[in-house]
């Protein structure tokens, strides 16, 4: 039988919270889907593996006899897959490289020539990310090295180094009555209609909302949005506003989109996040290096 490992991961998830609610975060899908997909792998197995109830999701004999050795087996296939990717990204000299929004803003093309002097040859592939995959394809093995906003959910799990930090500014559609203040003060927003991210992105979406900076005042959500040019279109129309960092207002300009300073609310950090496993690659660490120098000079 060939048992997808993407239904073994969500299993793995799912046993090692308890939740379906919290394994749906941690893995950034929507809770309905995890469970379809929970049903699917019993199906296909013509086990039950957890008992289901209002506590949460218990694990039956079958379902922790799989769960002994699943981790086991999905940190063994996770070695092989980035020992070849490693391997194959050596044979085309090329760096695969996350990032979210503008990665480390104006410094990113001094890292690259920085990295670029030190291994000639090398080629940097640049892999943009959408919001709902906050780590950039770091967690799933699809890049070697990311530029992230801190913090990102699952961040605990890798090696991170804070680069800069930027304040957070708002992002108003043109003809907002609020666009043409210099300054502007995060309560006057909280009763706005935001822009969100996707709900399964958890606490990476509470972060940019600033729901902790509320005082417990509830959120609006005017549109869900997981692309910087649906993102745009949505506050351009007039469907919410958005907290972005004050570089969008370089990296993202757009017609009928103006950025403004926001007192109230913190600054965003960007960082340079890697695995445990990638500092055993050298190519890695001459990246990790150019990152820091370039963004210290």
């Amino acid at each position: 039988m060939d048992v997808d490992l993407r239904l073994l991961r969500y299993f793995a998830a799912v046993a090692e919270h308890g939740t379906l609610s919290r394994a749906a975060e941690r893995l950034y899908v929507s809770q309905p889907a995890l469970t379809k997909q929970i049903r699917r792998l019993e199906d296909q197995l013509g086990l039950a593996l957890f008992i289901r109830s209002r506590a949460g999701m218990a694990l039956t004999e079958a379902g922790q006899a799989l769960a002994d050795r699943v981790p086991g087996l999905l940190a063994g296939w996770d070695e092989v897959l980035r020992e070849t990717r490693d391997v194959a990204g050596r044979a085309a000299r090329v760096l695969r490289v996350g990032f979210i929004a503008s990665a480390a803003n104006e410094a990113t093309p001094r890292i690259i020539a920085g990295f670029s002097a030190v291994r000639p040859g090398w080629r940097v592939d640049m892999r943009q990310a959408s919001w709902s995959n906050p780590t950039a394809g770091l967690a799933t093995g699809e890049v070697d090295i990311a530029l992230l906003r801190l913090p990102f959910p699952g961040q605990e799990a890798f090696r991170v180094a804070e680069l800069c930090t930027e304040p957070r500014w708002i992002a108003l559609a043109a003809t907002h009555p609020l666009a043409d203040r210099a300054e502007i003060d995060f309560r006057e927003l909280w009763d706005e209609p935001f822009v969100a991210a996707p709900a399964e992105t958890g606490w990476w979406r509470d972060y940019w909302l600033a729901t902790g900076e509320r005082e417990g005042h509830p959120v609006r959500i005017g549109a869900v949005t997981d692309l910087a040019d649906d993102w745009l279109s949505a506050i351009a129309n007039g469907y919410g506003i958005a907290l972005a960092p004050e570089s969008s207002a370089r990296f993202y300009a757009r017609p009928g989109v103006v950025y403004r300073p926001v007192t109230g609310v913190s600054p965003s950090v960007v960082g340079v996040a890697w695995t445990a496993a990638a500092e055993a690659n050298p190519v890695v660490r001459d990246f990790l290096r150019c990152t820091l120098e370039a963004q210290n000079s």
